[in-house]
């Protein structure tokens, strides 16, 4: 009838409308669509016949005429069997009470190829029952969805024939409707069986438990491997678990745990035996209930809230695994670990991790043939692919850019031909040297010093031995010296600035402005341009170089940071709007991927021959894109190294008590071993 309505007055069929078409599209076009789509849901809300319909639309048709549609029965099974309680506790009376029950787990195409319905069947046509413990329903096309069901029966080989059934429909070949080369899954797990009301378990076939805190990108990848690594039998690697007699035959059930409960519902979204639950690691008896439920606890949460996890796990005589720095606070916590016979392996990512192990395995195997390190270098980068270095940073974040502007300012220490090197934090950008890697000479990198190498002579055993230790990170060329003009220029300021007080807000443009000292009228045109910015720069000192302050301005107006829009009340400092603009400018679409980069060096000199070896390792690994969802590669070499801690500790393969860095051999072979099989490329080579 040609009219909108914003509320439910009226009669006739509701309707809503969400405008998702481009602003630009011609109205008799959207029209045009319009009455041919009204044509169509007149009649098919018409059709008395359900039978009528074709097959898509009879698949796709919930409700008809009130009622739910055959496919569509198992909505209200599953809802009455959820508000049951545990079989356990209801009355002999009950007709789901049952002498014997087991757990089935069922992954799969469930609801969009209507396999439940058969599921549920096949329980209640043998006599059984079942009571629905957990659901999660895929999101998309690709994703599959996971139900596990409690199963009963009064007769235990009446049991046994429905675990039968469901079996050989897991291993079924369906055809009608049901996507080939996308096979069911049903998981068949032994939980909590009642024989005569008593309750027992079955221990040999009890599934390992790890929770994971947090609910960044670096979780997903770790969940995905601890539950998914049993079903890979055919790949290296399980191959090189079975190796490193790892037992990877048995579930593991793995719990996300995340401050907002939708958040950890999105890092297990598509994960076969994974739960997502809401926890404020604050509240004390929230996370005593977690982790006492578990072997295992990772944690990806920021380094503030290990202590506070490190005590609950001691306590609780569970091993805990982080990938962030051990610092003094958890370090004092070693002694309580060994007491109570947990370990703490801090440190277990990819810097630090990753980095730790490769040299700890360079540096022994060279101690083993009798050499003496002279020179160790380490460099680690998280970068953009080439592709994806569209700005002129060529820098992107994958998360709040204020830790990483804060690291930039940190002070660093380092040791080069025996002379000790001290940077100060507020020259950190300008001592920044080209680099370029041997086995990858097209990137055109640069290095600045990171914190203090010095410390990385003592726990790797080699301060004594080595004139140089560094340890740099990693970024293309020309990235320190925009910074550090950036920097001086006052854009990482944090003390509160009057023009961010006012209550009425100031421009991007105004705040520039006023930090390059230029006046407005003075400007040639409106707005203020890349010209009068690099001039600005270098009448004030800010850097020395005409290319380098042209390379600044392009930089801050790539950042917007000369729109004329108002700044938002949240920013009081000129650090909160340049993170706000870079968070904004610099981060990375759906369709780029990041890269990741790592290169150890050492010098080994051998003194019985005389002979000089240089010793090389590098990791390249690039996010990766499939079904539609993109890991980068700094969540893969942070995760998996964190989940494979978790699998060895399941293991029982590190004896070893107290608080660990992944320096001592029982952690870092197998490890890099694991790491290399699950497709993560580590190369070694010597000069």
């Amino acid at each position: 009838m040609d009219s909108y309505h914003n509320d439910m007055e009226g009669s006739g069929v509701i309707c809503s409308a969400v405008d998702i078409l481009p602003t630009e599209f011609a109205k008799e076009a959207s029209q045009h669509f319009g009455n041919i789509l009204s044509q169509f849901i007149g009649h098919l809300a018409s059709t008395k016949d359900f039978e009528v319909l074709p097959p898509h639309l009879k698949q796709a048709c919930i409700v008809h005429r009130g009622a739910l549609t055959s496919l569509y029965e198992y909505i209200p099974r599953m809802r009455e069997s959820a508000s049951d309680e545990l079989s356990q506790n209801l009355p002999d009376s009950h007709p789901n009470k049952k002498t014997h029950t087991r757990l089935v787990s069922l992954t799969g195409h469930l609801f969009d190829d209507f396999l439940i319905n058969e599921a549920l069947d096949r329980i209640e046509a043998a006599g059984g029952s079942f009571r629905l413990v957990k659901c999660h329903v895929g999101q998309s096309n690709d994703a599959t969805s996971y139900s596990e069901l409690e199963v009963g029966a009064d007769d235990i080989s009446v049991l046994d024939q429905i675990i039968d059934s469901l079996t050989s429909l897991a291993s079924k070949s369906e055809k009608n409707g049901i996507v080939e080369n996308q096979p069911n899954r049903i998981s068949l797990t032994v939980g909590k069986i009642h024989e005569n009301g008593l309750e027992c378990v079955d221990e040999s076939r009890r599934k390992a438990s790890v929770l994971i805190l947090g609910a960044g990108r670096v979780c997903q990848p770790a969940a995905e491997f601890l539950v998914s690594i049993k079903n890979l039998s055919s790949c290296p690697l399980f191959e090189k678990c079975m190796d490193l007699n790892i037992d990877v035959e048995d579930d593991i059930q793995v719990i996300v745990a995340s401050l907002y409960l939708k958040d950890a519902e999105e890092v297990i979204q598509g994960i076969p035996d994974a739960t997502a639950v809401q926890l404020d690691v604050s509240d004390k008896e929230s996370l005593h209930k977690y982790v006492s439920q578990v072997e295992v606890v990772i944690s990806l949460l920021p380094p503030s809230c290990h202590v506070a996890i490190a005590t609950a796990c001691i306590e609780l005589k569970k091993h805990l695994v982080t990938a962030s720095y051990i610092d003094d606070s958890l370090s004092k916590l070693d002694q309580s670990a060994k007491d109570a016979g947990v370990t703490v392996l801090g440190e277990m990512g990819l810097d630090p991790g990753i980095d730790h192990m490769l040299a700890m395995k360079m540096i022994n195997e060279a101690h083993i043939k009798g050499g003496k390190v002279c020179s160790f270098t380490s460099y680690c980068g998280g970068l953009p692919s080439p592709a994806a270095a569209n700005n002129p940073l060529a820098y992107k974040f994958s998360w709040n850019p204020a830790g990483a502007l804060r690291a930039g300012r940190n002070p660093a220490t380092y040791r080069s031909h025996g002379e000790v090197i001290q940077v100060n934090g507020d020259d950190l950008y300008d001592s920044a040297v080209n680099f370029r890697l041997p086995d990858f000479p097209a990137f055109a990198l640069e290095v600045l010093p990171n914190r203090n190498s010095l410390i990385y002579g003592d726990i790797y055993k080699v301060g004594d031995e080595a004139s140089t230790i560094f340890r740099g990170t990693l970024r293309y060329e020309g990235f320190g010296e925009i910074m550090g003009t950036l920097a001086r220029i006052g854009f990482f300021n944090t003390e509160a600035q009057e023009t961010l007080k006012c209550s009425e807000r100031p421009t991007f443009e105004t705040f520039t402005l006023k930090l390059l000292g230029i006046e407005k009228e003075t400007l040639l045109g409106s707005n203020i341009g890349e010209i009068s910015i690099a001039e600005k720069i270098i009448l004030h000192g800010h850097c020395k170089k005409q290319e380098t302050a042209v390379k600044t301005a392009r930089t801050i107006i790539f950042l917007g940071l000369h729109e004329d829009t108002l700044i938002p009340s949240t920013c009081k400092t000129a650090f909160d709007v340049t993170c706000l603009r870079m968070e904004e400018r610099l981060s990375y679409s759906t369709t780029e991927q990041d890269m990741v980069l790592l290169y150890h060096e050492i010098e080994v000199e051998f003194p019985k021959s005389q002979k000089i070896e240089k010793h090389q390792a590098t990791l390249l690994e690039f996010g990766k894109t499939e079904k539609g969802r993109t890991t980068s590669a700094m969540a893969l070499t942070v995760g998996i190294p964190a989940a494979i801690g978790a699998l060895l500790l399941l293991s029982n393969k590190i004896k070893s008590r107290g608080i660990l860095r992944p320096i001592e051999s029982e952690v870092y072979v197998p490890a890099l071993d694991i790491i290399q099989a699950y497709g993560i490329n580590l190369s070694e080579n010597t000069a």
